[in-house]
């Protein structure tokens, strides 16, 4: 009898790449393949790769060597974004047998068929223009929350994004196919939660093709979400702030299953620097969309994506951006220092920030998004909230998170797993 392969997975970057991952990963278990921890030996290892930062390109190394000193024989494949942006760089990696870029990641049974350790390099991209079609994919992984991918690629041309070069263009899933992927997830009994995921997820409704082929958008997608029985949470990863709509903002105010919480992305509080990074809102649409949510739901939790050290930078831009995101009701920041990106417009940008300053920009925004968190949490302290718990013993302690993203701690009791209780903040 033919002994079972063995697989192991490993992922970088967002929340997307997680739905992606786990997908993958029910395709090879389903052809026969045993999953293993990454730690594990295994006669496989997959890493899906992300490009935002050059952190991940270095970190896609990093583990390659490591695999390379544990399990030289063990096959190596990459895909994912790093993978279709530098298919050739990779394939120069030692250790590496496989590349798969966007078109092809799905593909990966079929490709791993007919893989032998030792002979070169495949490498399987296509140009990113080449590109359509929408695969969807869902984490399921014994967690409390799934990952459930509705929206592809991003039609948008920031001057410092990668993702569009990447993943290519605008693609979505129907409404009714994600009303099935929600209804098959809640009928696992273990899901409790659901966080939509995409690139530019409030861009839904686009076809395979990345052409409005049906008159679908974001709101009629959550509107339908809303009504499907078993599943108690759901939120929305991350929405551009001219594609958050006041329908929308009303909508997940008045629902019992949409949690008080957005994740929007700001990227700089300058007119002038949004201007250079071709975003598409200035800072005054910004403030207004949070007043809105606010004015409706002053319990939300608000998170805010902000680049720091971006060419152009200037220490009184730097200044506007710390000013707004002060004045501004919000209750966390992901603080990202600008990094180049080959083939970027912001590449050939003057008035390149030096290095020590826009670390010295970084620490100045996360100490903001600290006392931010602070206040919003100490804002709802001794409220009864409620919080669903995950399910991993971390020293005797556990951790969830209410409906409003305040993280709560708790010593650990197995009943209070994967349910969702009123709790004091």
């Amino acid at each position: 009898m033919e002994k079972q392969r063995s697989v192991a997975f490993h992922t970088l970057g967002c929340k997307l790449n997680f739905s992606e991952t786990s997908t993958l990963s029910r395709m090879l278990e389903a052809d026969g393949f045993v999953k293993k921890d990454f730690d594990d030996f295994a006669d496989v290892y997959v890493i899906n790769t992300c490009s935002v930062t050059d952190n991940a390109d270095k970190e896609c190394r990093q583990i390659v060597r490591r695999i390379q000193r544990k399990a030289p024989e063990s096959l190596v494949v990459i895909t994912g974004c790093y993978a279709q942006l530098k298919p050739k760089e990779i394939a120069e990696i030692p250790g590496v047998d496989l590349v798969l870029g966007a078109a092809e990641k799905f593909n990966i049974t079929k490709h791993l068929s007919d893989l032998t350790k030792g002979d070169s390099t495949k490498i399987c991209s296509c140009d990113i223009d080449d590109i359509s079609g929408f695969n969807a994919s869902y984490s399921m992984n014994d967690r409390t929350r799934t990952f459930l991918k509705v929206q592809d690629g991003c039609d948008y041309n920031c001057s410092f994004c990668t993702i569009p070069m990447a993943r290519g263009k605008s693609r979505s899933d129907s409404i009714s196919n994600v009303v099935k992927h929600a209804e098959t997830i809640a009928a696992s009994g273990i899901v409790k939660e659901i966080v939509l995921t995409g690139v530019n997820l409030g861009d839904f409704g686009k076809g395979e093709d990345g052409n409005k082929k049906h008159e679908e958008n974001f709101f009629d997608l959550i509107k339908e979400l809303d009504k499907v029985e078993g599943i108690e949470r759901y939120r929305i990863s991350s929405i551009e702030p001219n594609l958050l709509t006041p329908e929308i903002i009303e909508f997940v105010a008045n629902s019992k299953k949409f949690m008080p919480h957005f994740h929007i992305p700001l990227q700089s509080g300058s007119n002038s620097i949004l201007g250079l990074m071709r975003r598409r809102y200035k800072r005054e649409l910004y403030a207004e969309r949070v007043s809105m949510i606010k004015q409706f739901m002053p319990h939300c939790a608000i998170g805010v994506d902000v680049i720091v050290g971006f060419p152009g930078e200037t220490d009184e831009a730097f200044k506007e951006t710390f000013d707004f995101l002060h004045s501004l009701d919000v209750s966390y920041l992901h603080v990202f220092t600008y990094s180049e990106r080959d083939n970027t417009l912001a590449v050939e940008m003057n008035g390149v920030v030096p290095m020590n300053v826009r670390h010295e920009r970084n620490k100045t925004l996360r100490n903001l998004s600290y006392m931010k968190l602070q206040y919003f949490t100490q804002q709802h302290s001794g409220e009864i909230r409620k919080v669903l718990f995950e399910d991993a013993n971390k020293n005797g302690m556990m951790e969830g998170y209410t409906d409003n993203y305040i993280r709560i701690q708790a010593a650990y009791q197995k009943e209070l797993t994967n349910s969702i209780v009123d709790w004091k903040v």
